[in-house]
């Protein structure tokens, strides 16, 4: 080899093993972790991924507090998303609400309880959970009742082609929702039910 190309060849040969060793080099930069608890703490994002439009994408969710209207002390909610494929846009899956309430709002038509230790009742589309005696003071509240409302996408159009099975899961994917929020609210505020 002639002494002459000597300089360029070593050049290039470190600068190959540099571009190499960068493209083998493990990522150390970590990407930012995503918040696990959603909804003002109340849920996880395990629970909130149970409800699923079928079309996929990352869930995450928008939060907000009011003072509520009128004489109530205590409305906060948020709205799950979950992110669409192509990325422009997050699409609402459903909405989870906390409110104090005058009254005792009751069960609706076929609706089925939530199950040992919770108060409350279930559909496919919506569900209903009252938090604990005491929780509606420690919230700040004077009315007797805070509940937490599940509010999924209306699917009457479709309810006559369900079976009976989908619509057991979906019955039972909306009693986890609520159930886990009332539960973690409960903890939240310090009244949880012993």
């Amino acid at each position: 080899m002639d002494k002459k190309w000597l300089p360029l060849t070593v050049v290039l040969g470190v600068a190959g093993a540099a571009v190499v060793t960068a493209a083998l080099w493990p990522d150390t930069e970590k990407k930012p972790s995503l918040p696990q608890a959603l909804c003002h703490g109340a849920l996880s994002r395990q629970t909130a991924e149970l409800i699923d439009d079928g079309k996929g994408g990352e869930v995450g969710a928008e939060e907000w507090v009011s003072p509520g209207k009128g004489d109530t002390a205590v409305f906060k909610g948020c709205a799950v998303l979950r992110a669409n494929p192509d990325g422009n846009y997050r699409r609402e899956i459903f909405k989870l609400v906390v409110a104090d309430e005058r009254h005792d709002p009751g069960s609706r038509k076929d609706s089925v309880p939530l199950g040992p230790g919770f108060k409350g009742w279930a559909l496919p589309e919506e569900a209903k959970a009252w938090l604990p005696a005491g929780c509606a003071a420690r919230m700040g509240s004077t009315a007797p009742y805070i509940t937490v409302t599940f509010i999924g996408p209306s699917k009457k159009d479709e309810e006559q082609e369900k079976d009976s099975a989908e619509r057991d899961t979906e019955i039972r994917n909306s009693s986890a929702v609520v159930r886990e929020a009332a539960r973690n609210l409960a903890r939240i505020a310090g009244c949880e039910a012993t």
